[in-house]
């Protein structure tokens, strides 16, 4: 029963969503890919529609920019949905979701911080890990960090 719950799940998503980019990786794992553009919109489906609950945030610095997932998990099916995003490093912005998702605002805080994308619209983007004197737009996640 679980496993027709989520293909049901990925049907709405392919129609409410067209374009994105599904894999599932298990039968328990799912990543989307999509513009950082539609972020936004397709977190607050999975949380408000869905009933998703946000796990965590990821960032990484590839060649092709920085890398954005967002973990959300299913807990009735036991599905995460992974909210998959390149934001490009010379734009690094993406629309924050703290204003429906509160749970959302250490994790950007903390990819702000090391990877420099700015959460467009986060009330409090001030750094939690890095000392008072770290000097600005020095990213320590960053592959061009020395």
């Amino acid at each position: 029963m679980k496993k027709e719950y989520s293909e049901d799940i990925l049907r709405n998503i392919e129609d409410k969503f067209p374009g994105v980019m599904i894999k599932i990786h298990s039968p328990r794992r799912t990543y989307i890919k999509i513009d950082r553009e539609r972020v936004y919109e397709f977190a607050r489906y999975l949380y408000k529609d869905l009933g998703c609950r946000l796990s965590i945030a990821t960032g990484i610095d590839t060649r092709e920019g920085i890398e954005l997932i967002y973990h959300f998990s299913h807990d009735p099916s036991g599905t995460y949905y992974n909210i998959k995003t390149i934001v490009p490093k010379d734009d690094p912005k993406v629309k924050s979701l703290t204003d429906f998702l509160p749970a959302a605002a250490w994790i950007e805080r903390e990819i702000y911080e090391l990877l420099g994308v700015d959460f467009v619209g986060h009330p409090n983007l001030i750094p939690l890990l890095t000392p008072d004197d770290w000097p600005e737009k020095t990213y320590p996640l960053r592959r061009d960090y020395e």
